[in-house]
């Protein structure tokens, strides 16, 4: 299985810069004048797509494996969250807004003193 998760934006450019500023160094292809690929893992995609109607409304959320480490590297590139909450059983979530509004959430397991 394949995932390609797609994000409606109106500026290829100036989304495609906070998306790197969010993801940082991984590999990264256009696959025409209205795309940015980005690959997250094997099979495992995000892209920006111009689409002027749709922007701000879109909703991904990526679950990492260390959440602190992301957020550490985030904010070193610039990029903060706008809000953050702990699930009962200790999953967290951050929610990002890119420059449209559409709201990026990347989520991480327990710390140890919530597991």
């Amino acid at each position: 299985m394949d995932l390609f998760a797609g994000i409606p934006v109106t500026d290829l450019s100036r989304s495609a810069a906070w998306f790197d500023k969010l993801l940082g160094e991984v590999a990264t292809f256009d696959p025409n004048d209205t795309e940015r690929v980005w690959t997250l893992t094997d099979h495992a995609y995000v892209y920006a797509v111009v689409a002027p109607d749709d922007a701000g409304h879109g909703r991904a959320t990526l679950f990492v494996d260390n959440l602190d480490e992301f957020l550490e590297a985030a904010a070193g590139r610039g990029v903060e969250p706008e809000s953050s909450e702990t699930y009962d059983n200790g999953v967290r979530k951050t929610i990002f807004r890119d420059p449209d509004g559409n709201e990026v959430g990347i989520g991480g397991g327990p710390t140890p003193e919530n597991s």
